[in-house]
């Protein structure tokens, strides 16, 4: 089985570049089906999700280049929006194919969508928000919906799901009249989605009170564009630094979008500032309790970044508790760090951390992405040898994660000596 490989106990030192966002550019390769023409995403991640991503599209008619880092989609032609249910069963953003589909064909069909098991992601949201809009739906053994009668509308939303936000965006930006959607999400990833969509000449605004506003236009042109650095990318590398110790710099990103963390990795006694285009920090590795965090929607500390530092925290001095209130299966990490010495317990929606100093080296295994990261970090931290073994879903997120903590000094290691590349060419 393949596996990561680390030698912990040594402290980062160094700078790098941080990838293209993954959870920016997945939406933002679904909505070129909105339009005709070529769209070229530079800064594209080489990550699995946006692999399948690509699968999809091409699915659907899309004809897709990949060089590098930089993907080329031609949507002049639509064929099909059927979208088929192996790739779909893989990630959780087809979902919104389901909003680019029915927004440029007024049709799509679509098995119900995969991803990591981290608790119940119902597609209710969607069909009722859709519904408000003029779409109907048939079926229960998959997502057929009919846009015949698709227009603008208000769409006030239970809770602020970035999926959902993203969907009626897609479907909305070609949909006559205006559309305005209420206790939107405010992530980041939907302002770069909404950002992307605009310089294609779309016409959403978000207002001081937090809602997008979206006026219907008649066509979308094709545009060239650079993806923003991935937040939740950086964020895991500051948090693994804070755990090991040392000095890194993060070349190209901000602490806008990263508020929160900087928050906390300031309560726990680490040192972190930004400026002249990147954000720096340094840790002695000597980690302090967190009396009480839990996760919130943005700008609360994001549910992607709960699990590493959920790794820090083990290893720091005194008790610390998270409350988990975005996905109930996030604790899944917990007995994978009891293994390397943690002392973790869990109640419902909560995990109390009884931080020491006696972590280990460990043979571990991820179970979903963001547990995958925050298993490397511990094993950062910890003396003796860690192996990570689920790679496949590392790699859903993180484009290479042990050539950038080569980068910064760490002695870690793919059990194989290398990744597999896609060969897709022009």
């Amino acid at each position: 089985m393949r596996h990561i490989t680390i030698a912990g106990g040594r402290p980062l030192y160094g700078q790098i570049k941080i990838q293209g966002s993954k959870n920016a550019v997945l939406p933002v390769l679904t909505s070129c089906i909105l339009g005709e023409g070529i769209c070229r995403i530079e800064n594209c991640p080489r990550i699995s999700d946006v692999e399948v991503t690509l699968r999809l599209l091409e699915s659907v008619g899309c004809r897709v280049i990949r060089r590098e880092n930089m993907v080329a989609v031609d949507a002049s032609q639509i064929t099909c929006c059927r979208i088929p249910e192996r790739e779909a069963s893989c990630i959780r953003s087809s979902i919104l194919f389901l909003g680019a589909l029915t927004g440029r064909c007024r049709t799509a069909s679509l098995p119900f969508p995969g991803g990591c098991a981290i608790g119940a992601r119902p597609v209710d949201l969607h069909v009722a928000s859709f519904e408000k809009l003029g779409v109907r739906f048939e079926g229960n053994r998959r997502i057929e919906a009919d846009g015949r009668e698709l227009c603008g509308a208000k769409v006030t939303l239970p809770f602020p799901s970035v999926g959902a936000t993203e969907n009626i965006i897609l479907a909305s930006v070609l949909a006559p009249g205006e559309t305005l959607i209420q206790n939107a999400a405010r992530e980041p990833e939907i302002d770069e989605l909404c950002g992307f969509l605009n310089l294609r000449g779309a016409k959403t605004t978000r207002r001081k009170d937090g809602s997008i506003r979206i006026e219907g236009v008649r066509k979308l042109r094709p545009v060239s564009y650079s993806m923003k650095p991935d937040r939740i990318v950086a964020g895991t590398y500051l948090l693994a630094a804070a755990a090991a110790g040392g000095r890194i710099r993060l070349q190209g990103v901000s602490l806008s979008g990263l508020e929160s963390l900087a928050a906390v990795l300031q309560r726990i006694g680490v040192q972190i500032r930004e400026g002249n285009g990147s954000c720096e920090l340094a840790s002695d590795g000597r980690i302090q309790a967190l009396p009480y965090l839990e996760t919130a929607p943005y700008p609360g500390f994001p549910t992607d970044l709960q699990s590493p530092l959920l790794a820090v925290l083990a290893g720091a001095a005194g008790e610390s508790l998270i409350r988990e209130k975005i996905f109930e299966n996030r604790f899944r990490v917990v007995p994978e760090l009891v293994k390397m010495g943690a002392e973790i317990k869990t109640e419902k929606d909560c995990v109390k951390i009884y931080g020491n100093r006696h972590m280990h080296g460990a043979d571990v295994m991820a179970t979903d992405l963001r547990s995958g990261a925050a298993l490397v970090a511990a094993g950062l931290a910890a003396p003796g040898t860690t192996k990570v073994g689920g790679l496949a879903y590392i790699e859903r997120g993180y484009e290479n994660i042990c050539r950038d903590l080569r980068q910064l000094g760490a002695d870690i290691s793919l059990s194989d000596g290398s990744r597999k590349e896609n060969p897709r060419k022009a």
